[in-house]
């Protein structure tokens, strides 16, 4: 009997519900930290039309196995059926693609593959000569039991759900703390537009966005959290405190906050993973009481 064949494809807008909805089920809570239905929903900012064409899904006999999201140039960011994580004909079929035009990445040259848990495919790459790159370090906290409100209290902040009227201080927040350069109105106009897009677009029902306001109604803090359905893992992605706030423990509170509201949306813990050299997340993750597991790393392809 002959090799199944494996397919690579990229979707259509109206197989994103399904794609999201059969990706939720590969995320466990003793499975890898990878790819997540909200990474899919985060990266809708840029339209459903874009991010279907960032998509690239691996099915075999019409069941969908692999996927692989473009995020910026050179950068292929897998989830693998935790059912096939050594399936070694998969994982040659992806890697064949993966190294072909159609795949998205350069073909040759300088190119990242984030593949977490993908035993046979980590193996192959490897054995093709791709090496491990910067580590990351994957947090979860078990929802298990009630999350405390107490480090918010601390904090003296309230946390609302962002509403589309809230949308522009969402985004300065968010803006302060991974740019950390003034924000233009040009800047503002596009960035809420982006960010309308996402709340409304495909994977709007899986998300919750929450800002912090201090005493004086300055918003300090902000996070997006995404379900995987009840029972799941649900992610932090992203989260961030504005730079003129630090120091003040918003950054924990924010994230218990996120995690508070995974458990009332049904998630069974909160997981997130932070480069090793973003040291603030990392410190940020593990006193909020989040389970540091072992470092991973992506895969490079040198130039």
């Amino acid at each position: 009997m002959g090799t199944v064949t494996i397919l690579m494809r990229v979707p259509a807008i109206s197989d994103l519900s399904q794609i999201a909805a059969e990706l939720s089920t590969w995320q466990r809570d003793r499975g890898p930290f990878h790819v997540h239905p909200g990474h899919l929903g985060w990266h809708s900012t840029v339209g459903a039309r874009k991010t279907t064409a960032d998509l690239r899904v691996w099915s075999r006999k019409g069941k969908m196995v692999a996927l692989g999201l473009l995020d910026g140039e050179g950068l292929l960011r897998m989830a693998v059926d935790p059912e096939v994580h050594d399936d070694d004909d998969l994982a040659r079929q992806v890697a064949r693609d993966v190294n072909g035009a159609d795949a998205g990445i350069p073909a040759v040259g300088e190119a990242i593959i984030e593949a977490r848990g993908a035993n046979s495919l980590r193996h192959r790459l490897l054995h093709e000569g791709w090496v491990a790159d910067e580590p990351w370090t994957p947090f979860r906290l078990d929802l298990a039991r009630p999350v405390s409100d107490e480090r918010v209290k601390r904090a003296r902040i309230r946390v609302e759900a962002v509403d589309p009227g809230m949308a522009e201080s969402w985004v300065a927040v968010h803006w302060s703390a991974f740019k950390g350069t003034p924000m233009g109105e040009e800047d503002s106009q596009r960035f809420v537009e982006r960010w309308t897009t996402m709340a409304e677009g495909p994977f709007s029902d899986l998300a919750r966005h929450l800002i912090a306001l201090d005493a004086h109604d300055n918003a300090v803090a902000v996070t997006t959290v995404w379900s995987a359905r009840a029972g799941r893992p649900g992610l932090i992605e992203p989260m961030g405190v504005h730079r003129d706030h630090r120091g003040h423990g918003y950054g924990v509170a924010i994230t218990l906050a996120g995690a508070r509201a995974l458990q009332e949306m049904g998630a069974s813990s909160a997981v997130v993973v932070a480069e090793n050299a973003n040291v603030g997340a990392v410190a940020t993750y593990a006193s909020s009481g989040f389970t540091a597991h072992d470092p991973v790393t992506d895969l490079k392809r040198s130039a």
